[in-house]
């Protein structure tokens, strides 16, 4: 049973079991570019429309001051950013909660293709989720 509280989780599941679907194929050790590449594929296969290498400006005062590329945005509501190494920076982090404040979009998936493992992050935007909140009055919270 999936729980309710945990933001878009079947669509969660998918995204993540294509990053599996990419490591058990071709394994680890590979450049960034081929996980993308293979990545696309592996969702290209399900039925969910995404876009790749997504250009967002970064604006200040109607001047973009920035250009950014998510490398993957998932059914319009989940930004997947993917990373060939065996640990998770504060960079990475930092990177994709940017991305989803900059989008104004609730979750984004930080997926590592490792030596020896695949792993995955889900990151929600907490700046938005909080606002909604405020809004709503609701005092449920969700769950990444």
């Amino acid at each position: 049973m999936i729980n309710s509280k945990i933001l878009y989780p079947e669509l969660s599941y998918k995204i993540v079991g294509c990053s599996f679907e990419v490591f058990n194929e071709i394994g680890g050790g590979h450049k960034e570019i081929t996980y993308h590449k293979a990545f696309g594929i592996a969702l290209s296969k399900i039925p969910i429309p995404y876009q790749e290498n997504l250009y967002y400006p970064v604006k200040f005062n109607d001047t973009t001051v920035e250009k950014g590329y998510f490398d993957y945005l998932v059914d319009e509501k989940i930004v997947v950013e993917l990373k060939s190494r065996d640990v998770f920076l504060k960079k990475d982090f930092e990177q994709l909660t940017n991305y989803l404040n900059n989008s104004k979009l609730k979750l984004g998936i930080l997926i590592a293709f490792g030596k020896t493992q695949v792993k995955y992050k889900r990151v929600l935007n907490t700046i938005l989720l909080n606002k909604e909140k405020e809004v709503t009055g609701s005092a449920d919270s969700l769950h990444s």
